[in-house]
């Protein structure tokens, strides 16, 4: 990777035949380069200079594609920040690996009532205390508006001012490393957000003709697409240096199109390693795929693409049903605990395998032999399987104690790299709902609608599905901090804890090895028995209380009448139980 050194507010334009720098009050002229980088012809700027770019005979000047702060939003002037004007006091951090950690995965509008980063410091001890390692955020780079769950960002550079901005961004990652988190960053490099996106305007950032889900692909294998690609790389190893961030999130990367020899997520992977190696410190990349294919965390020398974990959708999706009952929509091909023992020592349900939701074969196995487990990271719920529920409801509002009980044993001893979702802990009661705060009406009506029709397709009443616009739809899904000390809520928080610190005291339960794992289950009494080296975790979801044959003394149950006695394990209904050999 070689480093070009150019002028701090240099911006690469290969679409406009004219571009003015507007700083401050003056315009200035810029003179084009052959590889179509403009500069402006200044040297003496104020560390905190607002500033914009006239393209062609716009009067309007237009954000830094770079920008690393947008005080007064994102189709207004940029501001400069300079990163390394921070008193960092994590000089002694020498960061967290994935393999044997858990993940706290939080979206900061919502996380407290403020929902600022400067607040959600505030709420790192409880983080700690419970014991997890990494703190994931969702997105927060700048999007069109005051809240957003963040996957409409536009200014992928700038952290969103409603946040705190960059500044306070990096006062949070200083407080998690005193408190030995390592903080994760959710980023999407697979779109831009419907407003405040003037990227076309600079140059051909996104792919002729291609579109994904969210809006239009980006051009990553295209006519000029160096520069394109450099833009993404360049932003990621922004986090991981300038901010301290331990690792990234990568959203939806089957929506990256890239046909070259190379793809972005490999030389994404290789050139975080050699970032890694300078900064002595691990940097993990962890994908967010539906395509079922170990190649993303193979080895670069093994030809895959070398990132470091991704998610496994089958595992949620395996354990909803169990806990649930629901075998609606996708959640169709995982009824049955056989399928949740399956993804227990297989890592996917669909490894090849037959889909019926999809109608066709999915995916591709995992080679046990040679993958860690602690690449794939499992979860029994987060933002995605809650806030794009028609009510944004999570388990706790359909579910009982004890069954949550049970799914915290199921979640926190899986064989991979656990991960929860804000208020899981406690079994939250207030929902996590779609919300958005577009000031265009015309946009924030389409999307209303869009949503509320989208269900009633479903047989939802229209009335039931909260408008994403309404900021009481934003309000309901906040965190109610007041929760975790009460009753049932405190229960369940304190099985988190010790669940997550018998992760830390067993070693068999971070073994990253699918050759010590076993799982068997009986679907008609919905029984399961996962076997982790001496550890043994059984589950009950059925109706009738079950007698198991174990070995090993008891270490924790979740409910009144386990009994352990002479090699048999008694479970009464919606329990869980884990011994020790």
């Amino acid at each position: 990777m070689t480093v070009v050194k150019r002028h701090p507010l240099a911006v690469w334009a290969p679409s406009p035949k004219r571009l003015r720098l507007r700083l401050g009050d003056e315009t200035l002229p810029m003179t084009r380069s052959d590889d179509d980088w403009w500069t402006p012809e200044v040297d003496d700027l104020p560390a905190d200079a607002r500033y914009g770019y006239l393209i062609d005979d716009e009067r309007t000047p237009r954000p830094d594609p770079r920008s690393r702060r947008q005080p007064d939003g994102v189709h207004e002037l940029s501001q400069r920040f300079d990163p390394d004007a921070f008193g960092w006091t994590d000089q002694g951090w020498t960061g967290r690996p994935l393999a044997g950690g858990v993940i706290y995965e939080l979206h900061i509008g919502t996380f407290t009532p403020d929902g600022t980063l400067d607040s959600a410091i505030d709420r790192l001890d409880h983080l700690a205390d419970l014991g997890v390692t990494h703190v994931e955020l969702l997105p927060v780079n700048a999007f069109n508006g005051r809240w957003n769950w963040g996957y409409d960002g536009v200014l992928w550079y700038a952290v969103q001012e409603t946040y705190g901005g960059p500044e306070a961004y990096q006062r949070f990652v200083d407080a998690a490393h005193a408190r030995g988190l390592a903080v994760i960053q959710d980023v999407v490099y697979n779109h831009l957000g419907p407003s405040g996106n003037h990227l076309p305007e600079f140059g051909p950032y996104f792919a002729e003709g291609g579109a994904n889900t969210w809006g239009d692909a980006i051009n990553l294998d295209g006519e000029q697409s160096d520069e394109v690609r450099r833009y993404i790389l360049d932003n990621a190893l922004m986090w991981l240096s300038e901010m301290h961030v331990d690792g990234l999130r990568l959203d939806a990367v089957h929506a990256l199109v890239d046909h070259r020899a190379q793809h972005l997520l490999e030389q994404l992977a290789e050139e975080a390693a050699v970032l890694s190696a300078h900064l002595g410190r691990p940097l993990t990349l962890i994908a967010e795929s539906d395509m079922n294919d170990p190649t993303l965390i193979t080895s670069r020398e093994a030809h895959g693409y070398g990132l470091d974990a991704q998610w496994s959708d089958d595992y949620h999706h395996a354990l909803h049903v169990a806990l649930t009952g629901e075998t609606t929509g996708y959640y169709e091909d995982f009824e049955g605990l056989s399928v949740l023992a399956r993804v227990l020592t297989h890592g996917f349900v669909h490894d090849g395998t037959w889909s019926s939701f999809r109608e066709r074969h999915h995916g591709r196995p995992i080679d046990r032999l040679t993958t860690p487990t602690s690449r794939l990271v499992t979860f029994a719920q987060d933002h995605d399987q809650i806030g794009n529920r028609a009510a944004g409801d999570r388990l706790s509002q359909s579910l009982s104690p004890a069954r949550l009980a049970v799914g915290a044993v199921l979640n926190l001893m899986t064989p991979f790299t656990p991960m929860l979702f804000m208020g899981e802990e406690w079994g939250a009661s207030t929902p996590w709902q779609f919300f958005t705060s577009h000031p265009e009406h015309d946009l924030g009506e389409a999307t209303a609608k869009g949503r509320i029709a989208e269900f009633a397709k479903m047989g939802w009443n229209p009335d039931d599905v909260p408008d994403p616009q309404d900021p009481e739809t934003f309000q309901r899904s906040k965190l109610d901090w007041t929760e975790p000390s009460k009753g049932h809520h405190a229960e369940l928080l304190d099985l988190h804890r010790r669940l997550i610190a018998l992760r830390r005291t067993w070693s068999d339960l971070t073994d990253p090895r699918f050759t010590t794992t076993a799982a068997a289950a009986d679907d008609d009494a919905d029984v399961l028995v996962l076997q982790r080296g001496g550890v043994t975790v059984a589950a009950n979801l059925g109706t009738e209380a079950v007698v198991v044959s174990v070995d090993g003394a008891l270490e924790l149950a979740t409910a009144d009448g386990v009994v352990v006695a002479e090699g048999s394990l008694t479970l009464p209904p919606d329990s869980a139980a884990i011994l020790i050999a």
